[in-house]
Parts: structure tokens; C-alpha cells; sequence
């Protein structure tokens, strides 16, 4: 930790706003102190240059200058400080101009919690006190902490666009030995057997390419050479004798961005189809596998047992029972089901607010997700993420 206070700054126009965060937020818990708290952008910026903040907590509406710009200047002067956006428009597009300049998250002043709050102040500590006084820089190594495959996720799933930048930047780098012919698999390995496995296997190949990436709940992508598939198909095979609940498929080589990005994107089809539900799809009637592949496309919408059986070209009653019988659970159960793990995942990711999860399953809002995922997991959303944090530092 730090051995100086963690200094803050508060921009917003709304009095009541400062004043709230200020008095309610247990800044000494996370190291920190508000050193400033300003109506607007403009005041913003001149706190920001007298004091030199470590964190910016900033409204993006505000009179003389917007958060969005003070993000900007902010970030051009001193990359390393945080920022945490506050708004009460829930459009995407008002935090994404935030994000795309560097900003760490948002959060929905009409519905955020102090919890989420606090998830932010932590991480803001964890990588401050990481980053010395330092911009940060990523490895290669850090892009398979949770962090960076959060970002992957979050892209993957629609709710975040950083990836794309850094992936241009890996493959220029440290990354470069992928625009050559590359072996993708992707690994299912749940509990700790995958929290494990993700260290050996990135230690066990130190003086040659290898790259692995935490891929949602009990999966891990492995990148290797193409060259060196059939080493990595005895390595992975040793690991399966010593532990039978690992499996794993490899993918089509692939080489470069485009192929990269494609490549990805169709990993993450077939563990939702194929790995998440424990089900292959490969020998199901064409209809029902056309609904499970609209059921994972879509839901951030709710659709209906007549809506899907209406686009497979089925009657709802015979629908309903042929989708039962070779899934082996209701169309409804199913969807449900489908909403909680990407809920669950989502949550692992850092920076994704309740309300931008509750927005990409389709619920109609945060309070209504939250009381739902704890009637499905026991669990609000808040402790499941609590826990998720804590597992992945064991080891």
C-alpha cells in the first residue's frame, strides 16, 4: 500500500452529490482522502493541476466542461490516475467516449450501489500501490490476469470495446509470433483444476511462444505455434491422466487479426453450446439447435416459447416438447440458465456495473437482477463477485 494518503477528486454540479460522497464513502478504509471537490469541469481541471489527484470521480454532464473532456485532459496529462465516471444516462455511448480515453468504469448515479463503489476503490488501490509512480504498461503475461480476460469478455459480450486497441498492440509486440500460423485451444477445466492448470501450462513452456487466457468460468484459451501442436497435444494429455475432468478441442490455425478475432468469437460459441451446457449440439434435430444458438445470440432480450418455435418452423406445442426431450429441460429453465452464466461471468469481469449486466440479460433493472440472481444463486450480485475475487487469489 501507498504510504501517502490516496488523494481524490469529486467533479459534479450536483451539491448534494459531493457533500453524500464524501460523508458517506469510508475513504480510510481504501487509503485515500478527498482533497478537492469542484461544480464543474472547468474547476475540475484547475483542482486536478493545483493537486495532482491519484483518482478522478467525475460526473459526465456538467456546465462549462463535461466529464468526457476532463477525462481527456486528465488522462493526456497523467495517465496513471483513475477515473470513475458518474451518470445518469443509462445510453452506453455517453461512458464508452470515457472509456475509449482511458476511463476505468462508470457507474448510474440513480441506481448504483456503495458496494460497487467500493469494488472500484479497491481495485483503484490494488493498482496504484502495483504501478509505483509509473504509467502502467502491459505485458503479455498480465493480458491472462482477470483484468485483461475482462476486457475480453466484456467486448466478447458487447458491454466494452478496449480490447480491440490492445489486441492491435499485442499482436505488434509481444504477441507478434501470432500473425504466423497459431494452434488455438480451448480447455475446459472447472474449480481449481483450471486455476492450476492455467499456471502450469504458462510455466512449462518458458523459452518458447505460449499464451493463456482465463475464458469465462472453468476455461482457459492456449495459444501455441502451429509447429508445436503435437507437443502441446502430449502436454495436455499427461495433465488429462492426472486429471480426467479436464478436456479440450482445438480450433482452426489461425494467423493474424482478423483470423484472431474470428477464431474467438467461435470458441466462445462452442463452450456455450458445446462446454458450458455439458450438451453437443453436433446430433440434435436442426430446429432445436437453431433455437439454443438464438436463445445464447439474444439474451439481452426476452424472448418468448412462440417467438423461437415461430423462427425454427415448429408449432409452440411441438416445440416445447421436442426441445424438452433433446435438451433434457424446458425451453424457459434453459433460457434462464443461459442468462446466469453470463451473468455469473460478467461479474467476474472488473468494472461492469450491475445495471449494465441487468441491461445485457435482458431484466429490467438492477434491483430486479439482483433479487433474481440471489433467488437463483443465494447470493447477491456483490457477494458472488466478492467470492469470485477471493478464489482467484488463491493459489
Amino acid at each position: 500500500m501507498n504510504a501517502k494518503p490516496i488523494k481524490v477528486l469529486i467533479a459534479d454540479d450536483e451539491v448534494i452529490i459531493r457533500r453524500g460522497l464524501i460523508s458517506t464513502v469510508p475513504w480510510d478504509k481504501y487509503g485515500m482522502t478527498v482533497v478537492a471537490d469542484v461544480p464543474n469541469g472547468s474547476r475540475g481541471w484547475e483542482a486536478f493541476l493545483e493537486h495532482r489527484p491519484d483518482v478522478v470521480i467525475t460526473d459526465i454532464v456538467m456546465p462549462e466542461m463535461d466529464g468526457i473532456e476532463l477525462a481527456r485532459k486528465v488522462k493526456a496529462c497523467e495517465p496513471r490516475t483513475k477515473i470513475l465516471l458518474l451518470s445518469c444516462h443509462r445510453d452506453f455511448d455517453y461512458a464508452q467516449r470515457g472509456i475509449k480515453l482511458g476511463a476505468s468504469g462508470y457507474l448510474l448515479k440513480t441506481s448504483f450501489n456503495d458496494e460497487e463503489l467500493e469494488e472500484f476503490l479497491a481495485a483503484f488501490r490494488q493498482e496504484l500501490a502495483a504501478d509505483g509512480t509509473e504509467a502502467p504498461r502491459h505485458t503479455a503475461a498480465e493480458l491472462a490476469t482477470p483484468a485483461i480476460s475482462g476486457l475480453l469478455l466484456e467486448w466478447l459480450y458487447g458491454v466494452g470495446d478496449r480490447f480491440p486497441a490492445e489486441l492491435d498492440r499485442l499482436l505488434q509486440g509481444a504477441w507478434s509470433w501470432m500473425n504466423a500460423p497459431t494452434a488455438l485451444y480451448l480447455i475446459s477445466a472447472p474449480g481449481k483444476c483450471g486455476r492450476t492448470l492455467e499456471h502450469e501450462l504458462r510455466g512449462c513452456a518458458p523459452d518458447e511462444p505460449c499464451e493463456v487466457l482465463p475464458f469465462g468460468e472453468g476455461h482457459l484459451l492456449l495459444f501455441v505455434p502451429e509447429a508445436r501442436q503435437r507437443e502441446w497435444d502430449s502436454r495436455l494429455s499427461e495433465r488429462k491422466a492426472e486429471r480426467p475432468e479436464l478436456h479440450w478441442s482445438r480450433l482452426a490455425p489461425l494467423a493474424g487479426r482478423e483470423a484472431w478475432i474470428d477464431a474467438v468469437r467461435k470458441a466462445r460459441g462452442q463452450m456455450e453450446l458445446e462446454k458450458r451446457y455439458r450438451i453437443s449440439v453436433g446430433q440434435w434435430p436442426t430446429p432445436i439447435a437453431e433455437a439454443v444458438q438464438l436463445i445464447v445470440r439474444h439474451t439481452d432480450t426476452q424472448l418468448s416459447v412462440s417467438e423461437v418455435a415461430h423462427e425454427v418452423g415448429l408449432s409452440r406445442s411441438h416445440f416445447s416438447t421436442l426441445f424438452k426431450k433433446t435438451v433434457g429441460e424446458s425451453f424457459v429453465s434453459f433460457t434462464y440458465r443461459a442468462k446466469l452464466k453470463i451473468a455469473c461471468e460478467l461479474l467476474g469481469a472488473q468494472g461492469i456495473t450491475v445495471q449494465e449486466i441487468a441491461d445485457k440479460i435482458g431484466m429490467p433493472d438492477a434491483k430486479y437482477f439482483s433479487k433474481w440472481f440471489k433467488r437463483c444463486t443465494g447470493k447477491t450480485p456483490s457477494q458472488y463477485r466478492s467470492e469470485r475475487r477471493e478464489k482467484r487469489n488463491v493459489i
